[in-house]
This record gives structure tokens, C-alpha cells and sequence, in this order.
């Protein structure tokens, strides 16, 4: 009998895990079939989605609200799909919001296996989101090598399967070099500026970075400051940069083909002397070219006071939290701020190789030289289904 898989992901990244995750089942068991909902990448791999991913791709209060009605028949659809196609498994992939409701409602009418893929960060705040989780989840495939243990206590079975960051490709010498020519930058050092991918996150955080870039700039004048924007924001970015450095880049993906894109943003990430980035899994993206980094981050003013009261961890970069080490230095909240930032950068372009073993020593603990994740991923799955 051929393995069933019923999968579900909300939004691109998890369209990026459930992609791999699909071609490292297939490739462990070539009969599986698919049912559910993703994206391109996992249409690649044989998904007929049930409907656009897109419709689950909303985050906020605010967007929320006006397709709440719409998202909760999502839910019930989706629910009954699963009951009525009687899958081995199901497999959900992060989206808490609509996974686990979804999960729930299976749960309650059947016996039907559920995987979820990405741990709920219970290690940051809010540990009792382990214990409701544990009410519909047998199995968590956790992106990050601390977290099984938590989900352990919780009641699931869960297993460290690499996070995806250490299967993306690093840019090659070539690119690099075409990356400096096509944008005018010579063999001139320079500061990559990543001030987030929401228009919410940039709106906040652009008049800080760019007091502290003209801070920066102004102590060391051979610096350029280069911003590969995520293409949602990339408009709003060339807005805000009348109030940077002059002759800031701006590299914006949408005035390219998309293979170009994916390579002008790997030359950036590893042609870049130093970056200043907002909080984030930008942080490993930067580990895994060796980028030594600042993070910076200010909150909303609610969001903060709520963080400062409920956080278990005392750093919000993960790679200082998987490596153990505190190395890059933060500016979060109130101490987001230009000089703050401006002097967070200064110190670490006198001493850049300050966090290089710490960024080599995250990528390794994240699996980086060992097996794919995706397929590590599928094997997991595999391996913890009851055996008929």
C-alpha cells in the first residue's frame, strides 16, 4: 500500500520546507502520493493544491479581521478533506494560526497521525504553547538543535532535522565579481543594510538605520552601503534612502529575472564586509556567508512592554543562541536608536573576525556537511510511523 500524505503550508517559507520535505519522500518512498494546500515549490513536486496558498499567506490583527470568516470555512474545509480522504498523515507546516486549528478538528473525529513541521519558539516565551500543541500533534520536526527536548516534556515525539539555511547555495566567486561590476561597487568595502521584508518593519526602522548609516559612513568614508530590498518593499525602500548615505544601492529584485535576483543577493550576502540587519533568520542567512553582523530591531510600544515582561532568553539573534555565545550585539527597543547602532558598528568594523567562529559553529550545529533537511526531514516521518 502507497504511503498517503495529506500537507499543508501557508505561506512561502513553508511552501520552501514542504517542497523539500516532498522530494526527500519521494525519493525515500517513490510511491507517495499527495493531497493539500502549498505553493509553486510544492506544486513542483506534485501537489494540486485545493486552494491558493495565498489565501492563508495574511498576518496582523489588522488584515486578520476582514477574512476571518473566510479563513475559518478554510479551516473546516480543509479539516474535512483530511477526514475524508483518511491520509497516513498529515503533515502541517508552521502557520500555527491555521495548522493546528485544522489539526484540532481532525483530532477530534480521528485517530489520523500529525506531524507538524517548525517548533513553536516555547524556549523564547509563551512555554505553555507547547502543552496545547501536544493536545493534537504526535510529531514535531524542529528546525533548530535545542528544541527537542521541549517539545519531549510536552508530550510529542520531536526530532532536530536541520534547519534549511545550510542547504541554500553560497554565491561563487563569478557572481561576486559580476555582482561588484553591475553595481558600480569596484573593489570598494561595504555595509549591507537589510532593514526587513514588511513595510511595517522598514517604515519603523529606516529613519534609525539611516542616521546610524550616516553615522557610520561619516567615520569611515570608504565604506558604501548596499540594500538588496525584499521585493514586497522594495518601493517603500527606495523612498526612505533620500535620507541616507549618498550613493547608497538599492537592489531591487523586481528589475530583474528571478534566477538573477536569487544570485545578486547571494554575491551581496557574501561580497558584504559587515551588515546591519533587523531581527530575524536574516541572521543565518548572514552566518552562512560568514557576513559579521549588527542587529537592530524597535518594537511597537505594547509589543515591547509585553516581550520585556514575558521573554525566557536574554538575546533575540538565534545565532547567538545556537552557537551559545552572545558575539553579535543587539539594539532592540528603546536602544534602537542611531548612535546606539552607529557605535555597535563602528566596534565591530575594528574587529570583524570576532564572530567568525561562532557563525561557523552555528551553521555546523544546524546541520550544515550533513543531510539534506528536507530529507532528513522525510526520514523522520518515515521512521516514526506506526508500522502496520
Amino acid at each position: 500500500m502507497n504511503l498517503r500524505v495529506f500537507i499543508l503550508a501557508g505561506e512561502p517559507s513553508g511552501d520552501r520546507l514542504g517542497g523539500a520535505l516532498m522530494a526527500g519522500l519521494k525519493q525515500l518512498e517513490p510511491g507517495v502520493s499527495f493531497d493539500g494546500i502549498g505553493g509553486p515549490l510544492m506544486a513542483e513536486q506534485g501537489l494540486s493544491s485545493r486552494f491558493p496558498m495565498d489565501e492563508l499567506s495574511v498576518m496582523g490583527l489588522a488584515e486578520v479581521l476582514p477574512k476571518y470568516r473566510h479563513l475559518k470555512r478554510r479551516i473546516r474545509e480543509t479539516a474535512e478533506a483530511v477526514l475524508e480522504t483518511r491520509p497516513d498523515v498529515l503533515i502541517t507546516i508552521d502557520s500555527p494560526d491555521f495548522s493546528l486549528r485544522v489539526a484540532r478538528l481532525v483530532k477530534e473525529k480521528s485517530n489520523i497521525r500529525t506531524v507538524h513541521y517548525v517548533a513553536p519558539s516555547v524556549w523564547a516565551w509563551r512555554p505553555k504553547r507547547a502543552g496545547k500543541m501536544a493536545e493534537v500533534i504526535d510529531h514535531v520536526l524542529a528546525l533548530l538543535p535545542f528544541e527537542p527536548p521541549y517539545m519531549e516534556a510536552a508530550g510529542m515525539d520531536c526530532d532536530f532535522v536541520g534547519h534549511p539555511v545550510v542547504a541554500e547555495p553560497q554565491a561563487t566567486g563569478a557572481e561576486i565579481a559580476a555582482f561588484r561590476a553591475e553595481f558600480g561597487l569596484g573593489e570598494s568595502p561595504f555595509l549591507l543594510a537589510l532593514p526587513g521584508s514588511r513595510r511595517s518593519e522598514v517604515a519603523r526602522l529606516a529613519p534609525d538605520f539611516g542616521g546610524a548609516l550616516q553615522r557610520f559612513t561619516a567615520e569611515h568614508p570608504e565604506y558604501r552601503i548596499v540594500v538588496p530590498a525584499a521585493a514586497p518593499v522594495a518601493g517603500l525602500v527606495q523612498d526612505v534612502l533620500k535620507d541616507w548615505p549618498e550613493a547608497t544601492v538599492l537592489v531591487d529584485p523586481n528589475r530583474f529575472e528571478a534566477a538573477s535576483a536569487k544570485a545578486h543577493k547571494r554575491a551581496a550576502f557574501a561580497a558584504a564586509d559587515l551588515a546591519l540587519a533587523a531581527s530575524g533568520t536574516v541572521s543565518l542567512e548572514l552566518a552562512a556567508a560568514a557576513t559579521p553582523m549588527v542587529i537592530a530591531y524597535k518594537f511597537q510600544w505594547l509589543t515591547w512592554q509585553i516581550m520585556k515582561r514575558m521573554a525566557l532568553i536574554d538575546t533575540v539573534t538565534l545565532v547567538n543562541l545556537v552557537s551559545e555565545t552572545r558575539v553579535v550585539p543587539e539594539c532592540l527597543g528603546p536602544e534602537c536608536t542611531p548612535g546606539n547602532i552607529a557605535a555597535r558598528l563602528n566596534a565591530l568594523a575594528a574587529d570583524p573576525g570576532a564572530q567568525l567562529e561562532a557563525m561557523e559553529l552555528t551553521m555546523q550545529r544546524l546541520g550544515q556537511g550533513g543531510e539534506a533537511p528536507g530529507l532528513r526531514a522525510a526520514r523522520a516521518v518515515l521512521d516514526r510511523l506506526p508500522k502496520s
